[in-house]
């Protein structure tokens, strides 16, 4: 099987024993407030999701991720990870000090150990990490909303982050999801990595790929997305409608990956090649707009981003041209397939698709499935009526 990024599988997870030491003496330390998207983070160093990191990123690591897209070893690393504090935070803790992280039910979810307090300058790190310094940008925006000082340092995780509209079983750490590859006989595995429901050109995409390998890994991101992303619990039922449908159960597994989008386009399209190979796979599928935004990239530039450091990564990216049904063909087809014009291909954009939704509109078929319109059509006339 395919070997972790960077070697070795991290585990910061506290044991029994060792939770119990740090509650026993949590109270006596500072507590830190922090976001759904920091605490994602802290799952996924804790689990080993973000190997080979044990923790937040430091002022040098920053740096080096931001300029040459690597840790200051030389290796692959896409996006800077970070936790930010006020001012007013950061003049209370001192390196050095042991700190508690919780959420905003003060609940300790991890425990961590400050080794450096820093600024960046954060105009360069939004411009070379995004591409762009526009608040309209979700990824920028959270930056520029979180602030310039940081805290760095090695994190345990002491509890996991409440989850309540998404079955426990979903939810496998990477040492689960090779486990299970292994027990499978999937030497070779291909990751999904997805944050809307899978259409007609995804399982076009998908099935060709698994034809080629001994499994598929369908990888949805549940962590924080964007407000008007579709829930995702909603995404779930989706999926499981496919899973029953419409895939081999020996050649497909359905799991969540609890990381926060960025929306970051090419460099988050590494960040997840990165994540995936942690989870076993050896392959990932790279679309056209991979964790795309608005307009702030071109189109395959994630595509052209991964190809530059594909000499240094063990994962595989296939990449896809962009898919759609051609009436012509009578089948799905990309550029690379079908002869015929524009005007034969079905393509609708999730814009379009959103706005039928709301009108109680059914998406054709050559685009989603019926059973999965359903689900689509439910949630968004049910929306509709509640706003």
């Amino acid at each position: 099987m395919i070997a972790p990024h960077g070697g070795t599988l991290i585990n910061r997870i506290a044991d029994d024993a060792r939770k119990t030491e740090i509650e026993s003496k949590a109270s006596d330390h500072f507590k830190l407030e922090i976001g759904n998207r920091f605490i994602s983070d802290c799952e996924m160093i804790a689990i080993g999701g973000f190997s080979p990191l044990t923790g937040f990123m430091n002022k040098e690591s920053v740096e080096s991720v931001v300029e040459n897209m690597a840790l200051p070893n030389g290796t692959v690393w896409a996006l800077p990870i970070v936790l930010p504090v006020s001012q007013a935070d950061g003049d209370t803790i001192k390196e050095g000090d042991e700190i508690g992280l919780y959420d905003t039910e003060g609940t300790l979810i991890a425990w961590m150990t400050v080794a450096e307090k820093f600024g960046v300058d954060i105009e360069n790190l939004c411009q070379k990490v995004y591409k762009t310094t526009e608040t309209e940008h979700p990824g920028v925006k959270v930056i520029k909303e979180s602030g310039d000082l940081y805290l760095a340092g090695d994190i345990e995780l002491v509890n996991r982050p409440a989850r309540e509209d998404i079955k426990a079983e979903y939810f496998m750490d990477p040492v689960a999801t090779r486990a299970d590859f292994e027990e499978r006989g999937w030497n070779t595995v291909v990751a999904f990595q997805t944050r809307n429901p899978i259409h007609r050109a995804h399982e076009y995409l998908l099935k060709c790929a698994l034809e080629s390998t001994d499994g598929l890994l369908i990888h949805p991101l549940v962590g924080e997305t964007k407000s008007d992303d579709i829930p995702a619990n909603v995404r779930m039922s989706c999926y499981e409608i496919l899973m029953e449908n419409y895939f081999v159960p020996e050649k497909t597994a359905l799991t969540v990956l609890p990381a926060a989008m960025r929306y970051a386009g090419p460099r988050e399209a590494v960040h997840h090649m990165i994540i995936r190979q942690n989870y076993g796979c050896s392959h990932i599928i790279i679309g056209r707009d991979h964790a795309g935004v608005g307009s702030y990239y071109d189109t395959y530039e994630a595509q052209e981003m991964v190809d530059t450091v594909a000499d240094k990564m063990d994962i595989i990216a296939i990449k896809f041209e962009h898919t759609f049904y051609c009436n012509k063909c009578e089948s799905m087809a990309s550029t690379k397939t079908c002869p015929h014009s524009a005007e034969d291909h079905v393509f609708l954009s999730g814009t379009k698709v959103r706005e039928m939704l709301v009108n109680g509109e059914r998406p054709p078929k050559e685009f989603s499935r019926p059973e999965v319109a359903d689900v689509l059509i439910e949630w968004a006339t049910s929306l509709a009526i509640s706003e």
